[in-house]
């Protein structure tokens, strides 16, 4: 039997109040009126105990301006050309091949798209590092150390070289299979280990979701914010059908929780499209059991830099590192961490 209390806090409620409100104890919770029976005006007035989001108060270390944009001009580039192929293959693809397991799925187009994204970036950038999905072997603990060896790598280099690129060239792979508009190219930039640029492009609707630090988020060029839910009951949670089996009973167990309290729940298939549209406040917040930097790096930005919260299911700043998930709208601020 899964047992929630024991092994992560979950996200039961959103917002109420000007903090994004992770519970600790999701059984007792669950089962108590404590937090149900209150109104939503003693909510809002914070009446019930809730925990903050801790954020690093930690001054960000940046690249010039002039790089800052030569970065985001090469990561719209790489992701469109990425996105050429997938529309130009979006019937469908065959699978070459199932990697942890049958759910978990690569087909010929993925590595063709990690490809062309790696030439576009090293013709500019030939000392910058790079992480693709397709270069690393199935399963968590793999993608866990291939993101720690290239952060350890970068540690050593200096100033120009300590750069690296974090890229799913087809977010929604088992979408893209089966024909689904709903599978993207994700590419992020990362200096000294933060994410300073991030794109998700969008072919199907034709959508850039763009995001510098300390710039604020873009779609298209026009600026975006997360939502502006104030009532648990309105929020549509957006969650991962994922492949692993442990993360997969992790989900599962939770449906019961959230849905009674929520709007609604939302289950896309694209961890690139659900972070885009908790910045752009089509939904409220996405969270999951376990997902790899490549899944979230570009859209963790994209949410800090629309104004809302991206942090691991304690409460605590994602980072490179963090696999346990939670982008949501949290408190609109326009400071930058």
């Amino acid at each position: 039997m899964v047992n929630l209390k024991t092994h992560y806090p979950l996200l039961l409620s959103l917002l109420g109040s000007p903090l994004l409100v992770v519970v600790s104890d999701v059984d007792s919770f669950a089962t108590s009126n404590n937090y149900l029976s209150t109104s939503k005006s003693q909510r809002v007035a914070g009446v019930v105990s809730t925990t903050s989001i801790k954020m690093s108060s930690n001054n960000i270390e940046l690249p010039s301006q002039k790089t800052l944009d030569l970065l985001l001009s090469v990561a719209i580039n790489a992701s469109k050309q990425a996105g050429e192929i997938i529309l130009g293959n979006a019937g469908g693809a065959d699978v070459l091949k199932s990697k942890a397991n049958s759910r978990d799925l690569l087909t010929l187009i993925d590595p063709l798209c990690e490809k062309t994204i790696r030439e576009t970036v090293l013709a500019t950038f030939p000392t910058h590092a790079f992480l693709g999905e397709e270069d690393v072997p199935p399963g968590k603990e793999a993608s866990a150390a291939a993101i720690e060896s290239k952060l350890q790598q970068l540690n050593k280099a200096d100033d120009n070289d300590n750069y690296l690129w974090i890229v799913d060239p087809i977010d929604g792979t088992s979408n893209f299979v089966h024909g689904m508009p709903l599978c993207m190219p994700s590419v992020a930039v990362a200096y000294k280990g933060e994410v300073v640029v991030g794109v998700i492009h969008d072919p199907h609707r034709m959508e850039t979701f763009t995001a510098v630090r300390g710039r604020g988020a873009q779609i298209n060029g026009d600026p975006i914010s997360v939502g502006e839910q104030s009532d648990i009951g309105d929020a549509i949670v957006a969650m991962g059908s994922p492949p692993a089996e442990e993360s997969m009973k992790m989900s599962l167990a939770a449906l019961p929780v959230l849905m009674p309290k929520v709007r609604t729940i939302r289950m896309i298939g694209s961890a690139a499209l659900m972070l885009a549209w908790v910045a752009n406040g089509r939904l409220t917040a996405y969270w999951e059991y376990d997902l790899s930097s490549w899944d979230v790096a570009a859209g963790s930005i994209l949410i800090e830099e629309a104004g809302g919260k991206m942090t691991d299911l304690k409460g605590e700043r994602w980072n490179l590192r963090t696999r346990k998930i939670c982008g949501a709208m949290g408190a609109k601020s326009t400071s930058r961490y």
